[in-house]
């Protein structure tokens, strides 16, 4: 029989990250969101509290959480807020789980052990103008100089880019061997010829920081590459494993703030002389939202993610299709919410929350 009961240390992880949200972020988020303002205060906050390290081992500054853990830290973000899941995806999940997976030793107390702490942000950088995320047909391109690469080229919706401090970005050292040439590299905020910028007017995720980066001629030292040369795409995709169980988890807990928001509205309005709860086609659509969040926390958080390997197996085939079941779920639940309740289900983003969904896909 498969045991989904949480453990001691799930159920404090669960209740520090929520105690977290409903201080740090929920009382202010409405605001942050309308203004497109991003609190890199609270990124450092997280960081105190060991959010930002959730699985890296104890030995290179995290706080050794288990993956079922990691899954409950980021389901509570999101439910507070996709600005702060992203964070845990993209700083945690795409980068420094990777350098924990293919970093050297040196490489690893160099960068891996102040991200943990929260000393330092990092992001990933992949996605091209005119390319998206096909990495075989990466634009961007690094030649050997010497003891180092030189640099050159653009990246676009890329998360954290104007406030991260380390970036794992791919260029390819041949474009002619399409994925075979693409590498991996560690680029460092201040370098000559980084530059980065924020994209404005999105629809979602106001409070966080979406933007693009810029190669001229950024020469990077070889011990910065990770991997070997041609190794890079076999790098993005083992990130991009780790980023799906991240997005899945926190597609769970956007999910669970509509199904909270939409029962306490629920409670609230009265048709016919008694609360719209107690109708029956609001009763089945409210089950079936309940159903449908607790059929994606159980797929993230089943034995398979118990068993999450940290050894550099690829888990493709384990956590596509969770991401793909608990992505779906957020979506229908907002389009659900919305259509019986309207915006006042969702108060504390009303103009958002379908955008929230819709950039989780």
């Amino acid at each position: 029989m498969v045991d989904f009961a949480l453990t001691e240390e799930n159920r404090l992880v669960r209740d520090a990250a929520r105690a977290f949200t409903e201080a740090e972020i929920l009382p202010y988020i409405r605001d942050w969101d309308e203004k497109g303002e991003v609190h890199r205060e609270v990124f450092a906050k997280m960081g105190e509290l060991g959010f930002l390290g959730a699985p890296i081992p104890e030995r290179y500054g995290g706080a050794g959480m288990d993956y079922v853990s990691f899954a409950l830290l980021c389901e509570e973000l999101e439910r507070a807020d996709t600005a702060f899941r992203v964070v845990q995806s993209v700083h945690v999940g795409l980068n420094s789980l990777t350098l924990l997976q293919w970093g050297t030793e040196e490489q690893k107390q160099r960068w891996l052990v102040p991200q943990a702490k929260g000393e330092k942000l990092a992001t990933f950088g992949l996605t091209e103008p005119g390319v998206g995320t096909d990495a075989g047909s990466l634009e961007s391109t690094a030649r050997r100089d010497g003891d180092s690469y030189v640099l050159n080229g653009h990246k676009i919706w890329i998360s954290l880019a104007d406030i991260a401090d380390h970036f794992l970005v791919f260029a390819s050292v041949d474009r002619g061997k399409r994925h075979k040439g693409v590498t991996a590299f560690v680029v460092e905020r201040g370098m000559p010829g980084l530059t980065t910028g924020t994209l404005h007017g999105k629809l979602g995720i106001r409070a966080g920081n979406t933007g693009l980066i810029d190669f001229e001629d950024v020469r990077v030292p070889v011990e910065n590459r990770i991997g070997e040369e041609g190794e890079g795409f076999l790098v993005a995709m083992s990130a991009i494993d780790q980023g799906r169980f991240t997005v899945a988890a926190g597609a769970v807990g956007l999910a669970q703030a509509c199904l909270e928001a939409s029962l306490r509205y629920a409670h609230e309005r009265h048709t016919f002389g008694q609360e719209i709860g107690e109708h029956q086609l609001v009763k089945q659509m409210l089950a079936n939202m309940a159903k449908g969040t607790e059929i994606g926390r159980l797929l993230v958080y089943g034995t398979r993610a118990r068993r999450r390997s940290r050894s550099g197996t690829r888990q493709t085939t384990r956590s596509r299709p969770r991401s793909t079941r608990s992505r779906s779920t957020a979506p229908t639940a907002t389009r659900t919410s919305s259509r019986w309740s309207g915006t006042s289900a969702t108060p504390r983003r009303r103009s958002s929350t379908r955008a929230r969904a819709s950039s989780i896909r």
